[in-house]
């Protein structure tokens, strides 16, 4: 018996080399504000970490003369998983696309407030997926831990209506599926 248990050491061993490492933890929707839960039937099936700009214009402010404001533009942020391997990218539509050239696009359903200074959190429900691979039956996207990406502090003014500035950004993308 113990020559049978000595001889399969090395296999017991080596099976555990080849464990794949583990997931990041998977969300905890209850303990997130109430607007950016994602409804029951639905779990997370992918966790990525977006790092990337979002681009602000400086614009005339819509029915106030002589007032400015930064406008939001679009996004653009890599997306690399848990690990810190790249698996794809985020762009203005909004549009999650994964290496594999599977793409998910989405509408807002709400926003709840991050910390000072990030952008807040948010809830999309996506639409159907194009193209086969990992955005494949993407039913929701949360946007969490935000950090950085609002508004420019430097003056928009009549002056610089017109110029655009790219601020620095990072969120967590937790990508879910109907059960």
């Amino acid at each position: 018996m113990k020559k049978l248990a000595l001889l399969a050491l090395p296999v017991v061993i080596s099976a555990c080399a080849m464990t794949p490492p583990a997931m990041a933890p998977m969300v905890d929707n209850m303990s997130l504000p109430e607007a950016v839960r994602v409804p029951a039937g639905h779990k997370a099936t992918m966790t990525t970490v977006g790092k990337g700009e979002i681009t602000y214009e400086c614009r005339a402010k819509a029915g106030m003369a002589g007032v400015h404001e930064w406008v939001f533009v679009t996004p653009v942020a890599t997306l690399a998983d848990p690990q810190g391997k790249l698996v794809g990218k985020y762009y203005g539509g909004p549009t999650w696309e994964a290496n594999d050239g599977s793409k998910v696009t989405g509408k807002q359903v709400a926003v709840a407030p991050a910390l000072a200074g990030s952008i807040p959190l948010q809830l999309v429900k996506a639409e159907p997926a194009m193209g086969r691979g990992a955005m494949q039956g993407v039913s929701y996207i949360q946007r969490l831990k935000t950090q950085g990406g609002v508004a420019p502090a430097s003056p928009c003014t009549a002056d610089t209506v017109g110029q655009k500035r790219q601020v620095a950004y990072q969120a967590d993308y937790v990508f879910y599926s109907g059960m």
